[in-house]
């Protein structure tokens, strides 16, 4: 396991070619191209602004205000990581004729899954931060943002090897990830904050990793106060532990995803 882990740095410029053929896909045939990565966030902020300020007012509850703002922060690393997750389950199916070919290492297919919407992720993040700075929420909290970033990153990777490598040989695993999303989008601090949840089921959400890469996030750059860092810094070694864990279940059906797909 460990060595077919250390290859995969031979395959980088495989991996950052595949990404990129994969960002062109998402817009070829468009008039605005990459443009779209820049509209769609700020049309999404800006439609979140409207509701929020004047369909449905908000108050400002713990900190939340602008509401919009806020729930942009949690809902850009959330796409990312759902995304990639609902990408991951039919990735190894899709690239069957890929995976059939004997050299090709079958794990950068889902790596390019994550890969792909992290680019952009971080495509959407100048409006972010420039909504940020408008409001005057940017705080030299933002310093722990790269950590939390890579934090995610190691985690969504080790949960889309699992995904993807399991979904090759029961493909019910698809439909089930669609609606486990959902549910886990609910069960993580997206559209609320968790200081506001009662101490009994923030209990319960603090077994939800997400939990805590999202308060990372809306600490880092939205309330500037890492009131948050303990859990984080336990979130490092389950980080890891997932991405092994995924790696290494991955790599112990490797060989028969040839023979599924």
């Amino acid at each position: 396991m460990l060595k077919n882990l250390f290859s995969l740095f031979r395959y980088r410029v495989l991996i950052q070619s595949l990404v990129v053929r994969e960002l062109k896909a998402r817009y070829r045939g468009s008039v605005l191209g990459f443009l779209w990565s820049f509209i769609n966030p700020l049309l999404q902020l800006l439609i979140y602004w409207f509701v929020f300020s004047y369909i449905m007012p908000t108050r400002d509850v713990m900190g939340m205000s602008p509401y919009a703002l806020f729930l942009f922060t949690g809902i850009l690393p959330w796409t990312w990581f759902s995304a990639s997750v609902l990408e991951s389950s039919g990735v190894l199916i899709a690239g069957g004729n890929l995976i059939k070919k004997i050299l090709f290492p079958a794990e950068v297919l889902p790596i390019v899954v994550v890969l792909a919407n992290l680019v952009h992720f971080f495509l959407g993040l100048p409006i972010l931060l420039a909504f940020l700075i408008y409001y005057g929420k940017l705080n030299a909290t933002i310093v722990y943002f790269p950590f939390i970033v890579v934090m995610q990153l190691v985690f969504t990777l080790g949960l889309c090897l699992f995904v993807s490598a399991l979904a090759v040989h029961f493909r019910d695993v698809q439909n089930i990830i669609g609606n486990l999303m959902m549910m886990w989008f609910f069960a993580s601090p997206v559209i609320y904050t968790y200081l506001t949840i009662s101490p009994s089921i923030q209990r319960w959400l603090n077994y939800n990793p997400m939990t805590h890469i999202l308060v990372g996030y809306h600490q880092s750059l939205f309330t500037g106060s890492m009131g948050h860092w303990p859990w984080l810094l336990a979130m490092v070694p389950v980080s890891g532990v997932v991405f092994f864990v995924g790696y290494a279940f991955f790599d112990r059906l490797r060989e028969t995803f040839a023979e599924e797909v």
